[in-house]
């Protein structure tokens, strides 16, 4: 008999390895999760499809990656499936009639919601395009990005500003909340390849306006204290232990005599480059003190004094092994793309919809704030109303359904108790003629004492010869009741 299969790929208690959110320490059912669509799909132009599939990119990994939309979705399909999915924040793009691109920041379920027309963006392929050496499509999108914001709050900003103090803190919160948050214990350094970085123009003057740049970087780091020599050789031996192409990739040296060329430049050292002279494009950045990461041994607690005198760790200041292990690396950032300049024009309470809670063009007195005050608070009022009125009709329906059924399951219990009533009279009108009964409790015999009589009857019929004469006649009536029927 063969061996029944065991599906180990994709079924419960399968050996799977680990997911790459897992390793990277941002593994958390409550992390926010977004959807960037297209309001109208293609009707926005290719261009536009372009900047919401960038920032789609932007977001990843909590961000639904392959998204279909189409003309016929509204706004309403997606907000139903925001619950059963888990989705906390939706990027919506649209182009409005005269031209102009818009994209609005919802949080789910409830609102509020900031509107933003893009003022200027550029694409990932322009950015890239720009570059002389581009960087991308690796491992940084693995894990979200490192969330920087400049300037959202003006320490002279108060209540009464055209940019109050409360809708700043608002806004903070709101782009905040769009990646989850950073534990320093927890979050392996390598773990953080990507930076998005959000700087508000601060006017001279306090003219009312919101501006946001959008930018977004790649961040790179290589080691500060080499000459470019040694990094290409450093670069090689890594190569060389991958199982990466190593076409063009290698230091040529078929045409040197000694590595010692290849490291002072010439036969004169009139090509040597220092870390100061090589020309390096990181000598700006910022270095930073990097600590390897490396396994330890376990040593056998018989000799725990030994073991540390032969690794050198046993030092009065017992720093020794851990600045062997620090490494000073230059830090940079590489533009991935895209690009945008966001101006918010207006925040609603709700979810694309309710209260304007503030507007940049129109501005309301205190009289007409008061009006539309009344207005939304007697719309709330009469939402209330219907949902009651609602689930009163519910509830009724509910409960007339629930009658309706039970008197159905009693009228059929009924109808069933009346057909059993009858099968039992059959059954024991039946036993009754079989055994004589004419209605009077004297001829019935309930314990077939009439059948052992006749049984003795025949005992002494058969013992006098009588009954032979009956099996005759018994056989004769048989035959001229056959020919009688034959000849029908």
């Amino acid at each position: 008999m063969a061996k029944k299969r065991s599906k180990r790929r994709t079924h419960l208690g399968a050996h799977n390895p680990a997911a790459p959110t897992a390793v990277t320490g941002h593994i958390d059912t409550k992390d926010p999760k977004s959807m960037v669509i297209r309001m109208g799909a293609g009707e926005v132009g290719t261009s536009i499809s372009q900047l919401a599939a960038d920032v789609r990119r932007v977001m990843e990994p909590g961000t639904a990656s392959r998204l279909k939309e189409r003309k016929a979705n509204r706004l309403r399909d997606y907000v139903t499936m925001c619950g059963p999915l888990g989705v906390s924040h939706l990027l919506l793009f649209s182009r409005s009639e005269s031209g102009n691109t818009n994209m609005r920041l919802a949080i789910t379920p409830r609102g509020p919601t900031f509107h933003f027309r893009v003022e200027k963006y550029s694409l990932t392929k322009d950015v890239r395009r720009a570059q002389r050496h581009p960087k991308g499509g690796g491992k940084e999108y693995i894990t979200p990005p490192l969330l920087v914001m400049n300037n959202f709050t003006n320490p002279n900003s108060d209540h009464t500003s055209k940019v109050p103090r409360h809708l700043e803190s608002l806004t903070t919160t709101a782009f905040q909340s769009l990646f989850p948050p950073i534990n320093p214990q927890r979050t392996p350094l390598k773990s953080i390849r990507r930076v998005l970085l959000l700087n508000r123009e601060q006017s001279p003057e306090d003219d009312g306006t919101f501006i946001v740049n959008f930018r977004h970087y790649a961040i790179t780091t290589k080691p500060v204290g080499l000459s470019k020599p040694l990094r290409r050789l450093n670069a090689a031996e890594k190569l060389l232990k991958s199982s990466k192409s190593k076409k063009g990739q290698l230091p040529n040296l078929g045409k040197l005599k000694d590595i010692s060329e290849f490291m002072i430049g010439g036969e004169n050292g009139a090509g040597y480059e220092t870390d100061n002279t090589s020309g390096s494009e990181y000598e700006t950045d910022a270095e930073v003190e990097v600590l390897e990461t490396s396994a330890r041994k376990v040593h056998s607690s018989n000799k725990p004094r030994q073991a540390q005198n032969e690794d050198g760790s046993d030092d009065e200041d017992g720093d020794t092994g851990r600045k062997d292990n620090v490494e000073r690396r230059a830090v940079k950032l590489v533009e991935l793309g895209p690009r945008m300049k966001l101006r918010m024009t207006k925040v609603e309470e709700g979810l694309c919809s309710g209260k304007v809670m503030w507007h940049e063009y129109v501005h309301k007195t205190r009289e007409e704030i008061r009006e539309l005050e009344k207005k939304w608070e007697q719309r709330r009022k009469d939402k209330e109303a219907r949902k009651k009125e609602q689930k009163a009709n519910v509830e009724r329906k509910k409960a007339t359904k629930e009658a309706n059924k039970q008197q159905q399951q009693g009228k059929k219990g009924q109808q069933e108790e009346e057909e059993d009533d009858d099968e039992d009279m059959e059954d024991y009108d039946s036993d009754l003629y079989e055994y004589g009964y004419d209605g009077d409790d004297k001829g019935f015999d309930s314990e077939g004492l009439a059948g052992d009589a006749e049984e003795q009857v025949n005992t002494k019929m058969e013992e006098d010869g009588e009954w032979e004469d009956e099996e005759e006649e018994i056989a004769d009536g048989n035959k001229q009741g056959k020919r009688k029927a034959f000849k029908k």
